[in-house]
């Protein structure tokens, strides 16, 4: 009985880090695929310096740990004058880095779609906004959309990472509670919540890859 007293006890202060990491999680996804699809759009049709902009930004983003991205950004910027709020700062380089990632699947998803199909669109009298538009970036959607789904869902993990900039999170709340309690329940409760909401964005997506091949 101690056991579930406790237990209602701290899950009050559980489900106000549950919050703060689903506000996290969706202000960063928010903007991810359309970043994606223009910069991989861009880094296929762009001009050459963007084209050299877009892969300096995916090889430096997709090639250095997302935490030392937070530091520089949290603790960093503020040397050069830059200060933005932590949870500010946090999304961004969530999407930013995400973004990165989106941005190359996307990138080989438009280049895997048949070349004839630019070429009918062209005969039909479709300019080119309309062909990406209307064909070949719906087409990309679906090849795209497992691996793009992956990424969705290691970002809800990848969440906890604010928890060592002091925002109070799922993570960030259970070292509190168990530092304070000298009790591993709250990492326990962490590590549901955790394994309920990646089991449901697998479930969720695991549903939109079947609509999207239903229409093959």
């Amino acid at each position: 009985m101690a056991f579930i007293e406790y237990v209602t006890t701290i899950l009050p202060q559980m489900m106000i880090g549950l919050g703060t990491t689903l506000k996290m999680y969706f202000a960063s996804l928010i903007f991810v695929l359309p970043l994606g699809v223009i910069f991989a759009i861009l880094k296929l049709m762009g001009p050459k310096p963007v084209k050299w902009l877009l892969n300096i930004y995916t090889w430096a983003w997709r090639g250095t740990p997302l935490l030392l991205q937070l530091f520089i950004v949290i603790y960093g910027f503020p040397i050069i004058g830059v200060n933005l709020p932590k949870f500010v700062a946090a999304a961004g380089v969530f999407c930013l880095n995400m973004s990165a990632y989106v941005t190359e699947i996307m990138r080989a998803a438009i280049g895997s779609v048949d070349k004839g199909q630019y070429e009918a669109c062209r005969v039909l009298g479709l300019s080119y906004p309309q062909t990406m538009l209307r064909v070949i970036i719906p087409q990309s959607f679906r090849i795209a959309l497992p691996p793009t789904c992956n990424e969705a869902i290691n970002l809800i993990k990848d969440t906890a990472l604010v928890s060592v900039i002091n925002l109070m999170d799922v993570t960030r709340t259970a070292v509190n509670i168990a530092n304070r309690d000298l009790r591993i329940v709250s990492y326990v409760i962490a590590f549901i919540i955790f394994l309920l909401l990646t089991s449901f964005m697998v479930k969720l997506f695991n549903w939109l890859e079947k609509k999207a091949t239903a229409y093959d």
